[in-house]
């Protein structure tokens, strides 16, 4: 670890509460997506599960109208997750704004 010292802020007190306020927001919007994401996943596997199970315990085999139902479901949860993961971009951490660069150097 080197001695370095500090560079003096850039930033009023103003910016600095205005930033703080928009990691707060990100931090509850990022929240709020990932439970999102996770209660869709396991909805659709629910309503999945429950139709193959009504399906052998009565004995019916599925109708055409039931399988696009559960297409239906299955698209929109993968629709979901896959726009979650999409617009995730664990690289860019910090939001917008100057990163310090650094290069890969292996293990």
């Amino acid at each position: 670890m080197t001695d370095q010292a500090s560079l003096p802020p850039t930033t009023t007190a103003q910016e600095d509460l205005i930033h703080a306020g928009q990691r707060a927001v990100n931090i509850l919007w990022e929240t709020t997506q990932s439970k999102i994401a996770l209660y869709v996943i396991i909805g659709s596997m629910v309503v999945d599960g429950l139709t193959i199970l009504v399906s052998v315990y009565t004995g019916h085999e599925l109708t055409a109208a039931v399988g696009l139902a559960l297409g239906f479901v299955n698209s929109l949860a993968t629709g979901v997750t896959s726009f979650y993961f999409s617009r995730t971009n664990h690289s860019a951490i910090g939001g917008v704004g100057p990163k310090v660069m650094s290069t890969y150097e292996g293990r």
